[in-house]
C-alpha cells in the first residue's frame, strides 16, 4: 500500500474482517436453510435473497444517519456490534434465532458497509489518479476476507457443524471493531467522522440526537425479521425505494446545480441511476454464487480431489481467489492504462464485466459435454466459470464504488453511498428469484432426478449467460451518450 494514505491499511483490515463475519454467513446459509433446517430449494432459495436483499437494501439508511447524525466512524462501529450480535444469535440453532440473527446483520451491515467505503473515498482528493488503484486495493480486503470465510468457514461449518461456522464468523467481525478503533488515528484525517452538528443536540438530558439515532436502531431488528418472513413485501418495497431514492438523487444534483456555473450534477445523478441499472442486471446473475451454484455444486459437480471431496460451500472460494491473484494487476493496470491514455470509459468496463459474466455461464455447456455416470460436470467447469465471473467483477465492481464517489456531490456522498448499495439489494433479491428457476425440484413439487436437475441447471445458466451478452452490447452501443452525461468523470 505503498504511496496511498495510512488509514488504507487499517480499512483494509478493518473490512477484511467485517467480510469474514458476512461471507461466512453466506457461504453456509442455503446449505444450512436446506439441510439443517428442511427448507424446499425455493424457498431457502426466496429467503436467502431476501436476507442478502435487505443486507445491501440497508446501507441507505445506514449512510443516511451517518451523514445527519453519527458521523461515518460512529456508524461503523456500531454496525460492527450489531453483526457479531447477529452471528452469535444464529447458535441458537433454530429458525427463529436465525431469523432474529439475520436481523441484526442486516441493521449492523446497513451502518458498516456504506461507511467505511465512504471514509475510503474521503482519503483522497477529488482529483488525485490513486482514488481507482485504492479502491482496488480496498476491495482486495474484501476478498482476503470472503477467501477465510468460504475456506475456513465453509470447511468448519460442513465438516463440524454449522454453529461452529457461525460462531467463526462472529469473533472476525469482533476483531475487524478492534482493528478500526485501535487504528483510528490512521484515518483521522478524513472529514465527517464523529457526530454532526445535528448529531450533537441534546434531546434527553445529556441524551443527544446521535445516541438516539444508536438506541432506535434495534427496532429495526425485529422489522428486518419481518421482512425476511414476509419476504413478498420486498417486491413493492425495494421497488419504491428505487424510485424514492431516484427522485432525492436528481432533486440534489439539481440543487447543487443552482450553487455552480457549470450546470453537470444533474446529469451525473441520471448516469449513476443508468449504472445502477446495470450494476442490478450483473449482481442478479452474479450472485447465483450463493444460492443455485452453491446447490449445483453439492448436487451436479464432481468435487473429488485425489480422493478428497470438497464440500460444496467450499466451491465459492474460487472467487475471491481469483480476485485475489487478478486484483493488484487490475489496480496496477488502470493507472499504466491512464498513464497512456487508453483506460477505457466507465461504461466500456462496465460492459466488458457483463460480457465476461455472460461467458462464464456458457461455459457450463462445455461442461455438459464431460459429464460422468452420475450427472456430474467435472469441477473445472466451475473453476472456469468462476475465472470469468472473477475477472467480470474486477472490470465493474471497484470502478463502481470509485465511481460513486466522483459523480455525487459532497454534501450527499453517504447517501449516494447507500443508493448504491440499494442495486445491490435489489440485485440479490432477483437473484433469488433466478434461482428458484434452478434446482432439484419441479414446478409442482415433485423431486427431479440428477439427470433432470441437471439439464435444469444448464437450461437457466445458458439463458442467462446469452441475455447478459445482449446486455453488454447495448452498453457499448451508448457509450458515447453515457460519457456525455458524466461530465468528464473517468
Amino acid at each position: 500500500m505503498q504511496g496511498h494514505p495510512s488509514g488504507l491499511m487499517t480499512l483494509f483490515f478493518s473490512e477484511m474482517w467485517e467480510r469474514v463475519c458476512y461471507y461466512g454467513m453466506r457461504v453456509l446459509l442455503t446449505l444450512y436453510l436446506v439441510k439443517s433446517l428442511m427448507k424446499g430449494d425455493a424457498d431457502a432459495a426466496v429467503i436467502y435473497g431476501a436476507y442478502t436483499g435487505l443486507v445491501y437494501a440497508a446501507p441507505i439508511i445506514g449512510g443516511k444517519l451517518a451523514d445527519k447524525f453519527l458521523g461515518y466512524r460512529n456508524a461503523v462501529m456500531l454496525g460492527a456490534i450489531l453483526m457479531a450480535i447477529g452471528e452469535f444469535l444464529i447458535l441458537g440453532g433454530s429458525e427463529q434465532f436465525l431469523m432474529i440473527g439475520m436481523g441484526a446483520l442486516i441493521v449492523g451491515n446497513g451502518y458498516f458497509k456504506a461507511n467505511i467505503s465512504t471514509i475510503v473515498g474521503k482519503l483522497y482528493k477529488d482529483d488525485d489518479p490513486r482514488r481507482d488503484s485504492g479502491f482496488t486495493i480496498f476491495y482486495i480486503g474484501i476478498n482476503i476476507g470472503a477467501l477465510i470465510a468460504t475456506t475456513v468457514i465453509a470447511y468448519v461449518g460442513e465438516t463440524y457443524g454449522f454453529k461452529y461456522g457461525f460462531g467463526l464468523a462472529g469473533f472476525g467481525m469482533l476483531l475487524g471493531l478492534l482493528i478500526f478503533w485501535t487504528g483510528r488515528k490512521n484515518y483521522a484525517a478524513a472529514e465527517g467522522l464523529g457526530f454532526t452538528e445535528e448529531g450533537n443536540q441534546k434531546v434527553f438530558g445529556a441524551l443527544k440526537k446521535a445516541h438516539l439515532v444508536g438506541i432506535l436502531s434495534l427496532v429495526l431488528i425485529p422489522v428486518a425479521y419481518f421482512l425476511i418472513m414476509q419476504n413478498s413485501w420486498l417486491d413493492y418495497i425495494l421497488l419504491g425505494l428505487f424510485i424514492l431514492i431516484s427522485f432525492v438523487l436528481i432533486k440534489a444534483g439539481v440543487d447543487a446545480d443552482a450553487k455552480e456555473t457549470v450546470k453537470v450534477w444533474k446529469d451525473r445523478m441520471i448516469a449513476l441511476l443508468i449504472f445502477m441499472v446495470i450494476n442490478i442486471a450483473f449482481w442478479a446473475c452474479f450472485e447465483q454464487a450463493g444460492t443455485s451454484l452453491t446447490l449445483f455444486a453439492d448436487r451436479n459437480v464432481d468435487r473429488s480431489i485425489l480422493g478428497w471431496e470438497m464440500p460444496a460451500s467450499m466451491t465459492q472460494f474460487f472467487n475471491p481467489f481469483f480476485i485475489i491473484v487478478f486484483g493488484s494487476i487490475f489496480s496496477v493496470m488502470w493507472v499504466k492504462l491512464a498513464n497512456i491514455g487508453k483506460n477505457p470509459s466507465i461504461p466500456m468496463k462496465f460492459a466488458f464485466g457483463i460480457l465476461q459474466l455472460a461467458l462464464g455461464f456458457l461455459i457450463t455447456n462445455i461442461g455438459l459435454q464431460f459429464v460422468n455416470e452420475a450427472y456430474q460436470v467435472p469441477l473445472l467447469t466451475l473453476v472456469i466459470l468462476y475465472l470469468l465471473h472473477t475477472t467480470g467483477e474486477l472490470f465493474l465492481s471497484p470502478i463502481g464504488l470509485s465511481m460513486v464517489t466522483k459523480l455525487s456531490p459532497k454534501k450527499i456522498s453517504g447517501t449516494a453511498m447507500g443508493a448504491w448499495f440499494l442495486s445491490f439489494a435489489i440485485a440479490n433479491y432477483v437473484g433469488g428469484k433466478i434461482a428458484t428457476l434452478t434446482g432439484g425440484h419441479s414446478d409442482t413439487g415433485e423431486v427431479l432426478t440428477a439427470a433432470q436437475g441437471l439439464d435444469k441447471y444448464i437450461t437457466v445458466f445458458s439463458t442467462l449467460g446469452f441475455v447478459l451478452v445482449g446486455i453488454s452490447v447495448l452498453i457499448m452501443l451508448f457509450n458515447k451518450p453515457l460519457k456525455k452525461l458524466m461530465h468528464g468523470v473517468i
